[in-house]
């Protein structure tokens, strides 16, 4: 392997890049400072000039620019990490931020190895999890347009007592009738924009469905649909937010990317656990923390999800059949601890993982 001659920093933006280059070891001199246009043509010529020193490792934090400029520094034969902002190194007492700052930072604490790079999917993987997040999207809109429908009956005294959202409600809505003409326009301007949000809703789970069968992780989804509580949906979504399960050497490092591990404050003989980090993927997070409150029944699977885990290999099997008699138990005896339901939610959600992860490593997947 090609020892690293320059490290450089990139702090990108949507039409610059500030850029920041040293030279290998502790002392290295700087080599370049400066900005360039946000442009694949711009970068080119810098990746082609600092490669006349050797091998180049780039990195710049993750953020909306996507990973567009680490696939092309890496199609030139260069390293680049893409590196999680919140893990970044912070000085206290810095009052001063600019790009080139930022750029500088990043080239210097890159060469000293003090920064942590996230896991940069395929394009493929990238193009499916922006639509299983977009379907998570469309049904936050929705519920946001349901909410602010429900405020404004609620402030005209309209009040539907009878379970909402459901045909007879749809009914109810239909009748009411305003004297005022301008409630009559915000009436009917929110029940539209709900009917708008519901149909974008199933739309995009129909693209999301119909692209399933096609991407390299349904195996996944099909194992993970196994367990207790995580239908299609579910499934998909924690594949989408695992990518590569190689890279989680263990099933506890699984529950802390899910942000389902108990913060914590040690110092001397005293140890204080806190609320769970809540870090990672939220859309994940949530399904594992509905999908725990099923384990408070005992285990009997319908047909339709005994025919699923039929399906699979001997080793998934035990694992998913492990999974519900585990957590079963464990809820059971959470609720005779007198803890409270979503203290015995998040705990149940922690264990869950661990077995996602377990499943996640008995599929073959090629990345």
């Amino acid at each position: 392997m090609e020892e690293i001659s320059t490290y450089v920093g990139l702090d990108v933006h949507a039409e610059t890049v500030s850029v920041c280059a040293l030279a290998a070891g502790p002392d290295g001199e700087e080599l370049f400072c400066g900005t360039i246009p946000a442009t694949p043509e711009a970068l080119s010529k810098l990746i082609a000039k600092l490669g006349k020193r050797g091998k180049a490792k780039f990195c710049y934090e993750a953020g909306p620019c996507g990973y567009g400029i680490q696939r092309q520094i890496a199609r030139a034969g260069h390293a680049c990490d893409v590196i999680a902002p919140s893990l970044i190194p912070v000085r206290k007492g810095e009052r001063v931020k600019t790009d080139k700052r930022d750029s500088r930072k990043q080239a210097r604490f890159l060469r000293a190895g003090e920064l942590t790079a996230i896991w940069v999917p395929d394009s493929n993987h990238e193009a499916m999890r922006d639509l299983v997040r977009l379907r998570h999207q469309t049904v936050r809109a929705r519920v946001a347009r349901q909410l602010r429908l429900s405020s404004f009956l609620l402030r005209q005294g309209r009040r539907f007592a009878k379970g909402r959202w459901t045909r007879a409600h749809w009914d109810w809505l239909r009748a009411q009738a305003f004297a005022e003409p301008a409630h009559q326009a915000v009436f009917k301007a929110l029940c539209d924009g709900l009917l708008e949000a519901g149909a974008e809703e199933r739309r995009a789970e129909k693209a999301m469905l119909a692209q399933l069968p096609k991407w390299r992780l349904a195996p996944l989804v099909e194992a993970l649909r196994t367990l207790r509580g995580i239908d299609t949906i579910g499934a998909a979504t924690l594949a989408s937010a695992i990518g590569d399960p190689r890279r989680f050497a263990s099933a506890a490092s699984l529950m802390a990317y899910f942000g389902l591990v108990p913060s914590e404050h040690t110092s001397g003989p005293k140890r204080r656990q806190g609320s769970i980090t809540r870090t990672g993927d939220g859309d994940s997070r949530r399904i594992l923390t509905e999908a725990a409150w099923c384990h408070r029944s005992p285990p009997k699977p319908s047909l339709a999800k005994q025919a699923l885990i039929d399906a699979q290999p001997q080793k998934i099997r035990e694992i998913a059949k492990t999974c519900e008699a585990r957590l079963h138990q464990r809820t059971k005896s959470l609720i005779g601890k007198g803890k409270r339901s979503t203290i015995i939610a998040t705990a149940v959600a922690r264990e869950q993982a661990g077995f996602v992860w377990a499943i996640a490593r008995e599929v073959p997947i090629i990345f």
